[in-house]
C-alpha cells in the first residue's frame, strides 16, 4: 500500500515564515512607538535641567538619578512625593478592594437568594451606577460633606466602590455555575455563606484578579473627585502632585523632578500588573467563562 505524502505545498512555509516576521515586526515597532515616550521621560529625570531645555535632549540616561529621585521623594510643590504615593496606593487599593466585595456580595445575592424583585433590582442598579461619578459629583459632594468625610481616606473611597460593571460580570459568572453544586451544598449542610466562601470564591478568583488591576489602575488615576474633596494638601494625591508641579505664569518648571515624579507614579501600578499578569489574562480570557 503506498504511504501518503504529509509533505508541505510547495511556497506555504515561506508565506508563513514571511507573514510571522511581519507580525512580529509590526509588533516591536508598536511596543517601540509606546515605549519611547517613557523612555525619554525616565532619561529626562536622570539629567540635569539645562540638559533637557537645552537641544537636542539626550537619549541615554544621565548620572543624577539618585539626586533627581530622592529630590523627587523627598519634595513638592506643598507635601513630599511620598506621602502623595502613600495617598494615592491606600485610595486605590480601598477602591478596588470595594468594588470587589460589594460586587461579588450583590451579585450572590441576586444569582442565588430569591426574593420578589431581585432582576429589577439588578437592572436598577446597573442603570443607576452606569453614571460616571462626574455626573453625580455635586450631590455626592454634599453627602461627603454631610457626614464630615471631607479630606479623609473614607471621603476619597466610598462614593467610588459601587461598581454596576463589576456586579454584572459577577453574576454572569455566577450564572454559569452548575446548580448541583449549591444542593450538593445544601446537602452537606452548608450555609449560604459556607457555600460563598468555599465555593464562589475559589471558582471566582481570576475573574477577581482581573477587576482588581483594572479597579486599581482606574483609582489610580483619580483626578477629578481627590481634586473636589480634598483641601488639605497632606491628602493630595500622586496625580494631582504632578499637575501641581507645573509652573504658572513665567516660573521654570524643574523637569527632572518633574519627569522623575512621573516614573515614580508608574511603578505601582506597573508592579500590580506584573504580578498579576497570569491571572489577569487567565480572567479575561479563560474558556470556562
Amino acid at each position: 500500500m503506498a504511504e501518503s505524502s504529509h509533505e508541505p505545498v510547495p511556497g506555504m512555509v515561506e508565506k508563513r515564515g514571511r507573514a510571522l516576521w511581519l507580525t512580529h515586526a509590526l509588533m516591536i515597532g508598536g511596543v517601540l512607538i509606546v515605549f519611547f515616550p517613557i523612555w525619554l521621560a525616565f532619561v529626562a529625570s536622570t539629567v540635569t535641567q539645562p540638559e533637557i531645555v537645552s537641544p537636542p535632549m539626550p537619549l541615554l540616561p544621565g548620572g543624577h538619578f539618585i539626586e533627581n529621585y530622592t529630590k523627587a521623594l523627598l519634595s513638592g510643590v506643598n507635601v513630599p512625593v511620598y506621602t502623595m504615593l502613600f495617598n494615592s496606593l491606600i485610595m486605590a487599593l480601598g477602591i478596588a478592594i470595594g468594588k470587589i466585595i460589594i460586587s461579588l456580595l450583590s451579585a450572590f445575592a441576586i444569582v442565588y437568594f430569591r426574593f420578589p424583585g431581585r432582576i429589577a433590582f439588578f437592572w436598577l442598579i446597573f442603570i443607576t451606577l452606569m453614571l460616571p461619578v462626574e455626573v453625580r459629583i455635586v450631590p455626592t459632594y454634599e453627602v461627603i460633606a454631610g457626614f464630615g468625610m471631607l479630606n479623609s481616606y473614607g471621603g476619597l473611597i466610598f462614593p467610588l466602590i459601587a461598581s454596576a460593571t463589576a456586579t454584572f460580570l459577577f453574576r454572569q459568572f455566577f450564572m454559569t455555575i452548575p446548580d448541583e453544586l449549591a444542593e450538593a451544598a445544601r446537602v452537606d449542610g452548608a450555609g449560604p455563606m459556607r457555600f460563598f466562601i468555599d465555593i464562589i470564591l475559589p471558582m471566582s478568583r481570576t475573574n477577581i484578579a482581573a477587576l482588581f488591576v483594572i479597579l486599581f489602575i482606574y483609582g489610580w488615576n483619580q483626578y477629578l473627585w481627590p481634586l473636589l474633596i480634598t483641601t488639605d494638601v497632606e491628602m493630595n494625591t500622586i496625580v494631582m502632585g504632578i499637575k501641581q508641579m507645573f509652573p504658572s505664569g513665567d516660573d521654570t518648571a524643574d523637569w527632572p523632578v518633574i519627569m522623575a515624579t512621573s516614573i515614580l507614579a508608574m511603578i505601582p501600578p506597573v508592579i500590580i500588573v506584573i504580578s498579576m499578569q497570569k491571572l489577569f489574562i487567565r480572567g479575561l480570557v479563560d474558556s470556562e467563562k
